[in-house]
């Protein structure tokens, strides 16, 4: 699936959306800017997300890759399982990254797309449940 635009400022952006290992879900989020490699290298703090419910949410970090000749930085983080119903019915109202260094967290909030996380999340599900069948 392309990443959804979750929020855009002329000095910021952060895309993202769901990805599986077919065993896990994983929130795969594009923060711009981004840092360059050895020090992207170094994320690896877990995210905070809030959904509408007003319940946050801490996803463990899992992995850090540059894409596209490094012209992106994609952090993903692991869905605990017992949070999945909360992210089918509650859409995702803010991120919080820790970028480290002089930068620190870096709050998104989500101005557009705000379903996005529930769509592809469900998407995902359906196709597992129709393929049990």
């Amino acid at each position: 699936m392309e990443p959804a635009v979750f929020y855009f400022t002329k000095d910021k952006e952060l895309k993202g959306g769901i990805i599986t290992d077919k065993e896990n879900y994983f929130i795969a989020l594009q923060p711009v800017p981004f840092p360059v490699k050895p020090e992207g290298r170094k994320l690896k703090e877990d995210l905070e997300l809030k959904l509408s419910n007003s319940r946050i949410y801490r996803l463990q970090h899992f992995d850090t890759q540059y894409m596209d000749n490094d012209s992106t930085m994609q952090l993903q983080y692991l869905i605990d399982m017992k949070d999945i119903e909360d992210f089918l019915n509650f859409e995702v109202t803010e991120a919080k990254i820790d970028m480290k260094g002089t930068e620190g967290i870096r709050t998104y909030v989500f101005k557009l797309h705000k379903k996005a996380i529930q769509e592809q999340l469900g998407c995902f599900l359906k196709k597992e449940e129709d393929k049990e069948k």
